[in-house]
């Protein structure tokens, strides 16, 4: 796509700090490429201390840009700073997605949407869990937890090393959430449906602990929300074990799509040459 072909349609953006190696403007340059939309999409690296600078420059028009995505160290004060933060965003006290509306910022947080389309696609039928497990209770766990609870999930079991993380987490998102400290995770896992890791645990050569998955159900679906490696160790275990499980890829996708929308227009479709595109890249670094 020529730069007098980009200039002409909007322009939207992923920051953080760093950024460099952010996969969001492959995703979206392959979208508008296969829809044949004028526009761009670029990393734009913004340390903490502009960052505040930057998004009054987006209220104002002068960035030059629609609106973006926004990653860590960002999410939180990308909530504080907008004009309308949805309600999505007002309970995760964090927001990723942000674009221009009436002359206003607003803010939404598509990291749970973008889990649980995930999981649709790759193993439709895993919200009849009644109960699932979410191991870590940082902040990635937070659009899980709520993600889980808004589908329906009637018991949501939050085990973390600091059992006191687990709780403030399970005092924000509700009565279906319990918290519970390592040592209690086979209790848990005791005919439970869906097992998810949102911790950083077996990421880029990281060790992970084993975990004996038996205790869940038979059929239950066990995912992790790293995707770098495609096969972390808790699903390499889990397969070992007979349990089917889904690569955490899925999500980075699918929480694209809403921000696309927003920015250009039209819907984007996640399909496997998308997903090819990305795990092509994955092995290149």
């Amino acid at each position: 796509m020529d730069d007098s072909r980009e200039t002409l349609g909007p322009q939207a953006f992923v920051t953080g700090f760093p950024i460099k190696h952010s996969r969001s403007p492959l995703i979206h340059g392959y979208w508008l490429k296969t829809l044949g939309l004028p526009g761009s999409y670029r990393a734009h690296e913004v340390a903490p201390a502009d960052f505040s600078v930057f998004v009054d420059s987006l209220k104002s028009g002068e960035s030059g840009f629609v609106g973006g995505n926004v990653t860590i160290p960002h999410k939180e004060m990308a909530f504080k700073l907008a004009d309308d933060p949805d309600e999505i965003s007002e309970e995760l006290g964090a927001s990723n997605t942000l674009w221009m509306e009436d002359g206003r910022l607003k803010a939404t947080n598509t990291d749970g949407r973008g889990f649980t389309a995930n999981l649709d696609e790759r193993h439709s039928g895993w919200d009849r869990a009644q109960s699932a497990v979410v191991l870590g209770a940082g902040g990635a766990s937070r659009a899980i937890v709520q993600a889980l609870r808004d589908r329906g999930v009637r018991e949501i079991h939050l085990v973390n090393r600091t059992v006191e993380r687990a709780q403030e987490l399970a005092d924000r998102f509700g009565p279906k959430v319990y918290a519970h400290s390592m040592a209690a995770l086979p209790e848990v896992m005791r005919g439970a449906g869906l097992f998810v890791n949102t911790t950083s645990l077996g990421m880029a050569g990281e060790e992970a602990p084993r975990i004996d998955f038996s205790p869940l159900l038979p059929d239950a679906v066990v995912t992790d929300i790293v995707y770098v490696p495609l096969k972390t160790l808790f699903l390499t275990q889990a397969v070992r074990q007979g349990f089917p499980v889904v690569d955490g890829l899925g999500m980075l996708l699918h929480q694209a799509v809403p921000g696309f929308e927003k920015w250009f227009g039209r819907r984007p479709v996640v399909d496997e040459k998308l997903r090819a595109l990305i795990i092509e890249d994955m092995d290149k670094h």
